[in-house]
């Protein structure tokens, strides 16, 4: 099989899914885990290393945390090793082979041995080449929807650990919890003008 066709080919887990409260445990699980202890539940050694290779130069720490710092590839591996089905898990398992195989045949070794340059040359040319999110409603696809691949997959899944991460949601973006602090005997003067519903 054409390696290319595999990685546009392979739709893993678009970023379009809706949040679950499985899904919120496992991002709460992830926040009790340090580095040094993390034991992938799905990925071996070298896939391990490749994802979080991968997401760290999508989202490297700057002055504010990177994807590494918030373990975005701890959740991932936690998303694939529990919601993954066989069929799902077998196809990123060769969908990671394939990449490491291009990078080989390319630039002479698997992704995690490959310098700084080579790498963001490696994630240039798979965005090129993947295919990308049509049009969604409420998580659901409207239309047709070409295969997004591997790369954007994973990709889509690292935006969406870091986005989602607790860090990052309440020191980097703005924070404003809803429905909000439940004040029974507010006086009026303090609660202004009413809302607008336009």
């Amino acid at each position: 099989m054409d390696r290319r066709k595999a990685l546009q080919k392979t739709g893993l887990f678009a970023g379009a899914t809706i949040l679950m409260p499985s899904m919120l445990s496992l991002f709460e699980s992830c926040k009790t885990e340090t580095r040094l202890d993390w034991k992938p539940l799905y990925f071996t050694d070298v896939e391990a290393k490749t994802i979080s290779k991968l997401v760290d130069i999508i989202l490297p720490r700057t002055d504010t945390p990177g994807a590494l710092d918030v373990k975005s590839d701890i959740f991932i591996d936690k998303v694939i090793a529990k919601t993954y089905d066989k069929e799902g898990q077998d196809s990123l398992r060769a969908a990671i082979a394939a990449f490491n195989e291009n990078c080989k045949e390319n630039y002479g070794d698997i992704f995690i041995n490959l310098n700084t340059e080579d790498s963001i040359k490696v994630l240039k040319e798979a965005e090129k080449i993947s295919g990308k999110f049509g049009s969604g409603v409420w998580g659901a696809a409207v239309g047709p929807q070409e295969s997004i691949g591997f790369y954007r997959s994973m990709k889509s899944m690292a935006i969406w650990a870091f986005m989602t991460s607790e860090e990052i949601g309440k020191n980097v973006l703005s924070y404003d919890p809803i429905p909000g602090k439940y004040v029974p005997c507010k006086p009026l003067s303090e609660v202004g003008n009413k809302w607008s519903l336009g």
